[in-house]
């Protein structure tokens, strides 16, 4: 957003330590009529004492003749100077005239700049203009700048298995100031502790020097795209426009939630929107506004570009200034231009002075104010363009507005109202070579005043010529720039000390003084690295600010340890000494590049459709404007109607013919033929067909269509989603929130994750499910690489045709290989790895959870202990197991789900005690509820098998046999649970905690027990009866009035 502000640094400029001499200017008239009032305003005492002045002036005119002789006899006495009042009478008739010429010079060029400026406005301005001292200023809308987010959990105690991920998308592989700014960012993010992944959308000349420090890199494709598990990491950042195919992944479930930094730092889209506008292309403006809604964060290395992307802000624009692209370009640009040359070609002599006026880049078309400090630099224009001296002469470059909105010519009648030379005062627009003007200058006077939030880039560019810049004292100008170091700080609206800069720079014979040589080279130093490391230091804590930290990954290091200061150079000289053949060859490579990037495909693909759609809307509107009249409509319905009641008629006759039913085959026969083409209508797909008769099924849970790709087809596989929008349409994929109310609730659907879609399955299992066994896997196994091969799975579906009754659970991926732990990871148990994936917080809301569940005394332990023999445990909901034992499990984590819900569970705050971050939050029993199956396996005596996904290779975990002495058997006891669940649908039967909010088990599958069941009797029975009633009811009936037949045509 964009708001205007009074500076108040010119609103309180007469009362800082040099008002007598602000006073002194405003009374020779070097204030504009704003200033004056401004002034009156903020001195109010001034006035009154003008006024006793006035009042005293009156009283001694007012006087007799005497008065009258004294008052001429004081005059006489004023003329007749002597010695030194004869100094000071020439001092003030000196500065009367110049304060004179002054005036006529203000308001001359400020009223022939007004007449020019109004040829041609700025595009930035709101309605009616701003005023002298105004400025307009990005507010970003959220808060991303706040520093130390993460100081209070650096103190707090924290268990963590690895260092934060950060994916980068790479628009384009080039060599440019770009990519040396990004460069320069990652290598020092790297430093800070993230570990990186390189992804690029086409190869390039940058491929290695980016894999020297984030390895190897993957070229995206389209079919790609959906391969690519976001989950994976803390955040994505995206590079350039280019990268919007990547970016279109990141906007499909469940991928909505990775945090998306995009940075932008060109500007062609944004003169493209413009012409979308003029043509009309409302569909690309929606698309790109959808897409740039994406992002967590649009990051912009200019305060301007904001403004041009204004039509795509929502809400998430963020700007960080920095960026070597004037220095790449003011570089280049004098390795192949001459200065001598630009100064021939333009008409200039070699012993002219040049100096370049440039004001605000978001002001250069309001001549009128931007330039209304020509009462500033007007007295230099008369001071230096008029002296006859030297050898060469002055001439003023003006930068402002375009070649063609008059500027030019207000610049010329400026001269010839002055009588300067035409020569000495040229305009030259920002549509011409920028460069080729900042090269030719010998000085710059950065002549604005108004205050800018970034260091403006055309004075960053023509420090990098080693040109001396003269910059009036704002803030951000005093920020960078010494006085007399780098660059002549003025104070503004003062001209004296506007010529109190310029006598340093210029020498007595007209030409530049070696003290200027000095300061240009010491500004060009500047300007090469200039906003480095607050650059650097910005990326850093912006990442603090929109990055979520899991419980068990470790936090990056303060930003405040970056000792960068420069740009990273060194990879990228080569690429900026070459010759300019390389140049121009490079620039048409850049310019084929540009012509077929992303926003021209788009444009092609999106009118194309438009204009189709538009085409075919159109061919069938003419069409049925040629087909059909109301004549013809009203034909068609007489002949409707009359067919409809010929057959009706022959309905009714063929009702009361006596006709021969046939013999029962073949009434049986047409009966199964009738249900055969009731099934054909919901025809299965060809995976339910090859299901038929196989022994195991395993369901896929997912949740949006971004999970697609990761998902497998065949028998042994079907699709469970956990969003009825994100079902697959090709395929019989079960839709769990069908068959489990409590899954539309969102955030129940949120803290239960896979297991959710456990409950749905088990909610009336025989419905769907026909099988001795039955397997689950999450749809981030096959982004993690641990989902089955085609050889492990015939390994699987061999072992359970061959295996002999008894309960066992095969799990192919292991809790390391998920979490990321490393190779000390053996030395972790069970529960320190479950503390670490839930904030430290696992066992003990775990063990109130089971002391609730069974109702056992505080005295009691009731943590379940579990072995430290260094075996593998199940991760990511990856196993099969016999269907009862399914339900057995199903049994028992519904009661823990309930048990957990009741002691920490609260819909209406989304703070959670099992981790730290936002998605651990939202996520909150997802965690835990992934390891239970480990606890109820190992204690229930099941045998626990692990499968390796690769190679089929199996291996028996902790034998039943050693388990003796450490399970809780009496609590996994099958009879026990099935007591549990029958009292608890009993409970829920009666009502007896229907006040209760917060119990969740009723809602998480059946509820039956004995009493339901001989309730459902009855009333079948009940049923029963009814029906033989009203039979026989209608046979009495029947008996007693007998049979009435309707007559043919009858009503």
């Amino acid at each position: 957003m964009v708001r205007s502000s009074v500076s108040p640094e010119i609103a309180a400029a007469p009362a800082d330590d040099n008002a007598a001499a602000s006073i002194a200017t405003a009374d020779l008239g070097f204030r504009s009529n704003h200033e004056r009032s401004l002034f009156k305003r903020t001195h109010p005492h001034l006035d009154s004492h003008a006024d006793r002045a006035k009042s005293a002036d009156r009283h001694s005119r007012g006087g007799g003749g005497g008065g009258g002789r004294q008052f001429h006899h004081g005059r006489r006495k004023v003329f007749q100077f002597k010695g030194r009042s004869m100094v000071y009478f020439c001092t003030l008739l000196a500065l009367f005239g110049f304060a004179l010429a002054s005036m006529i010079l203000q308001s001359s060029i400020i009223s022939i700049f007004r007449q020019g400026s109004d040829r041609g406005r700025g595009r930035w301005f709101k309605e009616g203009g701003l005023s002298l001292g105004s400025s307009l200023e990005f507010v970003p809308a959220r808060r991303l700048d706040v520093v130390g987010r993460l100081d209070r959990g650096r103190m707090e105690a924290r268990v963590a298995v690895r260092q934060p991920r950060l994916a980068l998308v790479l628009g384009n592989m080039r060599k440019n100031p770009e990519s040396l700014m990004l460069f320069t960012v990652i290598k020092n993010l790297q430093l800070l502790g993230y570990i990186l992944k390189l992804y690029a959308m086409e190869d390039g000349d940058a491929r290695t020097m980016w894999e020297q420090i984030g390895g190897r890199m993957s070229i995206l494709n389209l079919e790609r795209f959906g391969h690519l598990d976001w989950s994976l990491y803390e955040g994505v950042v995206a590079d350039s426009l280019e990268a919007k195919e990547a970016i279109s992944s990141l906007m499909q479930e469940p991928f909505c939630l990775v945090p998306l930094i995009w940075i932008i730092q060109e500007d062609r889209l944004a003169n493209r929107l413009r012409y979308y506008n003029k043509m009309g292309w409302g569909h690309l403006i929606s698309h790109w506004q959808r897409t740039f809604s994406r992002a967590d964060v649009v990051v912009f290395p200019d305060f301007s570009l904001p403004m041009l992307y204004s039509v795509l802000d929502n809400g998430n624009f963020f700007v960080i200034p920095g960026s070597p692209v004037d220095v790449w370009a003011a570089e280049s640009y004098a390795r192949t231009h001459s200065k001598y040359n630009m100064r021939k070609s333009s008409g200039y002599g070699s012993d002219d002075l040049l100096v370049l006026v440039a004001g605000s880049s978001l002001f250069f078309n309001e001549i009128s104010w931007d330039y209304a400090v020509m009462h500033t630099v007007g007295p230099l224009l008369l001071k230096y363009t008029k002296r006859k001296d030297v050898g060469g002469s002055f001439k003023f470059i003006f930068f402002c507005g375009n070649s063609t909105d008059g500027c030019g010519n207000a610049l010329q009648e400026v001269a010839l109202h002055l009588k300067l030379n035409p020569d000495s005062l040229r305009n030259y627009g920002m549509n011409s070579d920028v460069n080729g003007v900042l090269l030719m200058a010998d000085i710059i006077l950065y002549a604005s005043f108004q205050d800018e939030q970034g260091f403006p880039s055309l004075l960053a560019r023509g420090m990098s010529f080693g040109i001396p810049v003269v910059v009036p004292n704002l803030p951000i100008m005093r920020k960078y720039v010494v006085d007399g170091v780098n660059g002549m700080v003025y104070a503004r609206q003062n001209p004296n000390d506007l010529l109190r800069a310029f006598s340093f720079l210029v020498s007595h014979d007209g030409r530049l003084s070696k003290f200027a040589v000095a300061v240009g080279y010491s500004g060009k130093r500047l300007a090469k690295n200039l906003l480095t490391s607050e650059c650097i230091k910005s990326y850093a804590n912006l990442m603090e600010n929109v990055l979520d930290f899991p419980s068990y990954v470790s936090l990056p290091k303060p930003f405040s340890q970056i000792q960068q200061q420069s740009w990273e150079w060194s990879p990228f000289m080569e690429i900026m000494e070459q010759k300019n053949e390389d140049i121009v060859s490079n620039d048409e490579d850049n310019n084929e590049t540009e012509r077929s990037s992303v926003l021209y495909s788009l444009e092609d693909d999106l009118n194309c459709s438009q204009d189709s759609r538009n085409l075919s809307e159109g061919i069938g509107r003419d069409a049925e404007q040629e087909i059909f009249s109301t004549e013809d409509w009203d034909v068609l319905k007489e002949v409707e109607g009359f067919e409809e009641l010929e057959r009706l008629e022959v309905d009714q006759l063929e009702e009361r013919m006596d006709k021969n039913p046939g013999n029962w085959d073949e009434i049986y026969r047409n009966a199964r033929k009738s249900e055969k083409l009731k099934f054909e209508a919901n025809e299965r797909d060809e995976g339910e067909l090859e299901r038929t008769g196989q022994p195991v099924c395993i369901y896929e849970i997912y949740y949006g269509s971004g999970a697609w790709p990761f998902l497998h087809h065949g028998s042994l596989y079907r699709g469970l989603s956990l969003s009825t929008r994100s079902t697959r349409l090709s395929s019989d994929d079960i839709d769990a929130v069908t068959r489990l109310p409590l899954l539309n609730d969102s955030h129940y659907r949120d803290l239960l994750c896979e297991t959710g879609g456990m409950f749905s399955i088990a909610n009336k299992v025989d419905e769907i499910h026909k099988r001795p066994w039955i397997g689950f896997q999450s749809w981030r196994a096959s982004g993690r690489k641990v989902a089955l091969s085609g050889k492990a799975e015939d390994v699987l579906e061999e072992i359970i045709r061959l295996a002999a009754r008894g309960d066992v659970m095969y799990f192919w991926t292991r809790l390391e290989i998920d979490t990321g732990l490393t190779a000390n990871s053996d030395l972790l148990t069970f529960w320190s790895s479950c503390d670490i994936l839930n904030g430290g917080q696992c066992r003990i809301p775990f063990e109130n959870a089971f002391r609730h569940m069974y109702g056992l005394p505080s005295s009691v332990d009731a943590l379940p202990p579990m072995p430290e023999d260094g075996g593998h445990w199940s991760a990511l909901h990856s196993w099969v197991m016999p269907t009862p034992s399914f339900l057995e499990f199903v049994m028992f984590s519904r009661m823990f789900v309930d048990s957990l819900n009741t002691l920490i569970g609260n819909k209406s705050s989304d703070t959670c005690l099992l981790g730290f971050s936002q998605l651990e939050h939202k996520h909150c029993y997802c965690r835990i509820l992934e390891l239970l199956v480990n606890v109820w396996a190992y204690h229930s005596a099941r045998r626990m098998v692990y499968i390796d996904p690769r190679t089929g290779l199996f291996e028996e975990q902790h034998p039943v046999d050693r388990r003796k002495g450490f399970m809780w058997v009496k609590y996994f006891n099958s009879t026990l649970l099935k007591s549990m669940d029958e009292d608890l649908a009993e409970a829920a039967d009666d009502g007896d905690m229907r006040n209760n909010d917060t119990w969740l088990w009723p809602l998480t599958g059946e509820v039956h027990w004995q009493g339901i069941y001989e309730r459902e009797r009855e009333q079948r029975y009940r049923n029963k009866m009814d029906k033989k009633k009203k039979t026989k009811e209608k046979l009495l009936e029947r008996m007693k009035n007998g049979y009435k037949q309707k007559s043919l045509g009858g009503k």
